[in-house]
């Protein structure tokens, strides 16, 4: 059975031509990916269980440089890229790439940001005495930076753009303007990413 069902025309599609879109008609996510929270979850709790700094740092080390390099792909490759295509091949990619993205990025987030917390708790750098407290508080703010771009406009960017694209008439300038914004915020949070990694550095020199 066809997980696809014929829409109205797409802007760009010449006249006569048959409906350059099909709405989606399966899960929002395919439920194959699903396993990548499931494994990742089950990892991040063994890792805290553990208590260990060497797993506690393997998780946020490595699931950080995965959502960096992922946000500084999105930001600075896909975005400008996604604003110069035709609104057919537009949304055609945000089909695919969207529901990925929807169960990846927030793994990747909530790996990194609760391993780094429970690293920063172990190594005791939450009662680091003051200067160098500032840049664990400089630190906190753009993890908030980073966590409200993740949570509070990229996701729900994305799941807009994927329930607008299952309606039989979509606004396909919506989708455009939301696939702009996801690309301009997840270059913001790869950028603040950077910074975090500097600080993160200067603390473990202490």
């Amino acid at each position: 059975m066809s997980d696809t069902a014929m829409a109205a025309p797409m802007p760009g599609a010449a006249a006569g031509s048959p409906p350059a879109y099909e709405v989606p008609t399966g899960p929002l996510v395919p439920t194959k990916l699903l396993a990548i929270p499931a494994v990742s979850l089950a990892i991040l709790i063994a890792g805290i269980l553990a208590n260990t700094e060497w797993a506690l740092g393997f998780l946020h080390v490595g699931f950080g440089a995965v959502w960096t390099g992922f946000d500084l792909f999105a930001g600075f490759m896909v975005g400008p890229i996604l604003k110069r295509l035709d609104p057919p091949m537009r949304v055609a990619f945000m089909k695919r790439y969207g529901p990925k993205m929807l169960v990846v990025m927030p793994t990747l987030a909530t790996i990194t940001l609760a391993a780094g917390f429970q690293l920063a708790r172990k190594a005791e750098f939450l009662t680091m005495p003051y200067p160098r407290h500032w840049w664990l508080v400089a630190s906190f703010a753009l993890v908030g930076v980073m966590a409200t771009s993740a949570f509070a406009i990229l996701l729900p960017s994305n799941l807009q753009v994927l329930m607008e694209l299952r309606k039989p008439a979509p606004n396909f300038a919506l989708v455009g303007k939301l696939s702009a914004r996801y690309g301009t915020f997840a270059a913001v949070a790869g950028v603040t990413q950077l910074l975090t990694l500097i600080i993160m550095t200067r603390l473990a020199s202490f």
